[in-house]
């Protein structure tokens, strides 16, 4: 049987074993309560992981083009967050 590949924010739920600091376990609940404690979880690693894709493809693009002015690079950014937001999906980070 074939494995199906999703991208950041795709796919059915899975269980994972996670460990953090108790006082941002307790911040986490205050803020989101005891239910939405995953989503809050799954969009910030979320967030963090398109932060990296897009962290790559800059480090690719001034590695062939040269250097990325902070302007241009809070435009990409911005650009990047429209263009994925549109289309409902990223890229598979890496």
């Amino acid at each position: 049987m074939a494995e199906s590949t999703y991208s950041i924010g795709e796919g059915p739920a899975t269980r994972v074993s996670l460990s953090l600091p108790e006082g941002t376990a307790e911040a986490i609940r205050a803020r989101v309560g005891k239910r939405e404690f995953s989503a809050f979880i799954a969009e910030a690693v979320e967030r963090e992981l398109r932060g990296q894709v897009l962290d790559e493809y800059l480090a690719d693009y001034e590695s062939r083009k040269g250097p990325v002015s902070e302007q241009a690079r809070q435009r990409a950014r911005q650009v990047f967050d429209e263009v994925f937001a549109e289309e409902a999906e990223w890229p598979a980070a890496g």
